[in-house]
């Protein structure tokens, strides 16, 4: 049970105000201005700025805090990133004034932007210099909705930690760097000048850390001096002594590792904006064997350790995602900032990895009910079902996570790409669905790209209905197809040139960030950006990947499948016939739309007849990405899933060929379209099996059950049988939204009754209250599955 002090922490994290800070960006900008800046290489000085920020930042210390550290000068106090994207007054107004994910802005700091900020960022920002090299022809696809661009706003570094803070501190790894300068040969290799200095820009930003502790324990000691509450006056003390030792050195209690770890999420994040998701990996796996050395000492209660996993816990809540606006914002529209702690899986040498801390992190977020920090177990053979069956009874409260994941699986994708089998074994997932070699990769993601809008370009030879614009190639009019295989044909082609135009702006985007916007203090904590002397952004780490995220698999195969059935086989009409009906959104064509949503094969039902276009459109888009390589000597490969893109593509998407009318969502993940699964569950697993995760970097199937559903004493188990079936077929992930459309409904007509209602987005979960209407709707119209 959670103690008063954490209650209390809670419902302050809950009712805090997401606000913008203005400190960071101030803080950077004064640093950008001296002149001694001005001289030093680029490593060297975003390493100092970083020292400079963390050396001058407000340190806050909440009253009952057990964990410290904020980004901003409170609980939800937001950074901006001036050097990444400069917002605008306009940005900040709409920020602060949007109905649903909002920023209050101060007077403080819409005149700082104003008069300091805008000022001398305006022209400078990485995406001004971003947005400056585009081709036009990536402009007018972007423009199109064809793709997005992740570091249009954001900066890359959607990574994950390994166990490294578990076993050096600062002043370790400090040493690593005097080893890895000393070994320079600056005879026979060219760059060694460049290596060390952007080592030494990591040993800054090292002790940079280091300093940032000792701040938090120099204030510490004042409140302790000043408390009149003993126990509180040795628990200050404590906590002192906690951040004198860490991140200096290596942890040896509970506490010293979450704080040690928090010290280094608040670094990553103040570094710049590493695309959010920036988490401990697996945290069961990293605090156990310090859990259970402390219980054999008796320095530690079980009780005392779940107060303060539910403390750091709490500080994850207190950090919303950096502010979007524009594309960005409809692409990924939410507070989460998506950390999600991994629970399970295997070890490194290939056996079971559940363990007590595993239950008691499950305990954690069953009793928090808290949005962030994410979450997954995962899931091997070796894992028990009882671990299974704890999730899912966390799941049955509606609270829409842990998500599932394949751990067998996600260890095959990885050695596919090329990772050993132990790095693959010690690695997991992230963000929504992504897979990566925790500690030891750069993973980055790029975008997302709208099959089905390809479609429509492919059946409108090369033009966008929506502009009248040709921003595709002419792969020929359609009733020159006399079979369905010469439209996949035509889309193909079209694939490729959109593909080719995002990877050439990728490759130029990657080419800035790595001359313009090192991380020397995310390079300390990767694996190998020390010892090759290389920056985490310019392929420093042991592995590199960038991924693509397909969107939109069950809108495109059930647009395929109608194609093929109505005009192909039944030829029922043409497929200029079908365009017109679809130019007009089926007015006077009720009936023709009604078999287009009722009488078509459809994905999701275990029907080759749909789901093999499902395989047909992922083998074209997959080969389209696959190996591509890349400035930093990685390589590009794919994920399908969506954060909240399925909307924003859907909105610029006339009607489309498998019933759905213009500008409404698409599909989401590789789940099937709203509603159109209708033979249950095992069903829909079997459809999903049929694409080959094991060449993708990660997918997401979501399900919905009624609350109901968990009313028999069998429910569980067969969900358990569930996600062991779908894993037997080599499925990547499932998860579950536990929730009845009609209390959606309900939250839609009356929010101010249901503010605590939430649900399963994408790869996350969400307030139903913060979320647009058209995404409400997407969400009430999923399949439900009632019976057990």
């Amino acid at each position: 049970m959670a103690t008063a002090r954490v209650l209390r922490l809670r419902q302050e994290s809950l009712e805090a105000e997401n606000s913008i800070s203005v400190e960071r960006a101030s803080l950077v900008t004064q640093f950008y201005k001296l002149p001694e800046s001005q001289s030093m290489s680029e490593p060297v000085r975003r390493a100092k700025c970083f020292e400079y920020i963390l050396l001058n930042k407000y340190i806050y210390i909440g009253e009952g805090e057990l964990i410290i550290g904020e980004r901003g000068e409170r609980p939800k106090a937001t950074s901006t990133y001036p050097e990444v994207c400069i917002h605008s007054l306009e940005d900040l107004n709409i920020l602060a004034n949007r109905d649903k994910v909002w920023f209050s802005s101060s007077k403080e700091v819409l005149d700082t932007y104003r008069d300091e900020i805008i000022p001398y960022w305006s022209g400078k920002s990485n995406r001004e210099r971003i947005m400056a090299n585009m081709s036009p022809s990536w402009t007018q696809a972007y423009d199109a909705g064809v793709f997005t661009e992740f570091q249009e706003q954001r900066a890359p570094g959607h990574t994950v930690l390994g166990d490294k803070i578990y076993h050096k501190g600062m002043l370790d790894i400090i040493v690593d760097i005097e080893e890895a300068i000393f070994k320079l040969d600056f005879l026979s290799d060219p760059q060694a000048y460049d290596k060390r200095e952007e080592l030494r820009a990591i040993k800054i930003t090292c002790n940079a850390l280091i300093s940032y502790g000792i701040r938090h324990a120099d204030k510490l000691d004042i409140l302790a001096r000043e408390c009149t509450d003993s126990d509180r006056k040795i628990e200050l003390e404590e906590m002192a002594r906690v951040c004198r030792k860490v991140p200096a050195s290596a942890p040896s209690t509970i506490h010293e590792a979450l704080q040690y770890y928090w010290f280094v999420h608040l670094g990553v994040i103040t570094e710049v904006n590493p695309w959010d998701s920036f988490n401990p990996g697996r945290l069961d796996q990293h605090l156990y064997p310090i859990y259970k050395r402390e219980l054999e000492l008796g320095s530690i209660s079980h009780d005392r350790c779940m107060e303060l996993l539910h403390c750091f816990w709490i500080k994850f809540n207190n950090h919303p995602a950096p502010p979007k606006t524009g594309v960005t914002a409809l692409e990924s529209n939410t507070y989460t900032d998506f950390c999600n702690i991994n629970i399970g899986g295997m070890t490194e040498n290939g056996s079971d990895g559940v363990n007590d801390m595993s239950y008691m992190l499950l305990d954690t977020i069953e009793e928090m009910r808290l949005l962030q920090p994410s979450s997954n177990i995962q899931v091997s053979r070796k894992s028990p079902d009882q671990f299974i069956a704890r999730t899912i009874e966390i799941l049955k409260t509606g609270f829409g996570q842990p998500s599932i994941f394949n751990a067998d699986n996600v260890v095959m994708e990885l050695v596919n790409q090329g990772k050993s089998i132990v790095d693959a074994r010690a690695g997991g997932c992230s963000g929504c669905v992504e897979s990566g070699a925790f500690g030891k990769e750069a993973y980055i993601l790029t975008g997302y790209f709208n099959l089905p809008k390809v479609l429509e370009i492919t059946l409108h030879n090369g033009i966008d209905p929506r502009t009248g614009s040709l921003i595709g190639i002419q792969s020929g009019e359609v009733d020159t197809f006399e079979s369905i295989e010469e439209l996949l044909y035509a889309f193909d082609l079209q694939v490729n040139h959109f593909m080719n135009i995002k990877i050439e702006g990728n490759n130029i985007i990657e080419s800035i960030l790595m001359k313009h916007l090192p991380v020397p203090f995310l390079s300390a904590l990767v694996d190998d950006c020390i010892s090759n002397g290389l920056d985490y952004m310019c392929g420093g780490a042991r592995y590199n990947s960038s991924y693509v995220q397909g969107v939109g698999v069950g809108s495109i195969t059930d647009s395929l499948s109608a194609i093929s059935k109505y005009v192909y086989e039944d030829k029922t009409l043409s497929l200029l016939e079908f365009i017109a009906i679809l130019d007009n959104n089926f007015e006077g064509h009720e009936k023709f739309r009604y078999d287009l949503l009722y009488n078509t094969p459809k994905y999701g039902n275990d029907d080759d007849r749909a789901d093999l276009f499902a395989v047909d459109v992922f083998d074209i888009y997959h080969n389209a990405v696959d190996g591509r390589p890349t400035p930093r000597g990685g390589t590009t490969r794919v994920n399908l899933l969506p954060t909240t893109c399925h909307v924003y593509f859907g909105s610029v998407i006339g009607a489309s060929t498998d019933g759905r009318k213009a500008y409404e969502p698409l599909s989401e993940g590789i789940s099937p379209v709203q509603g159109a699964d209708v033979k249950g569950p095992t069903a829909v697993i079997k459809s999903a099996a049929k694409l080959d995760h094991l060449r993708t970097g990660g997918t997401l199937l979501n399900q919905k059950f009624t609350p109901g559903f968990f009313d028999s004493s069998e429910a569980i188990p067969k969900v358990v049988s569930l996600v062991r079936s779908y894993f037997c077929m080599d499925g990547h992930h499932i998860q579950f939204n536990v929730v009845d459309a009609d209390t959606l409904r309900a939250a839609q007509k009356e929010p101010e009754k249901y503010r605590d209602l939430i649900v399963r987005v994408a790869g996350y979960s969400d307030y139903f209250n913060d979320l647009g209407l058209d995404l409400q709707n997407e969400i009430i119209n999923r399949t439900e599955h009632h019976e057990s």
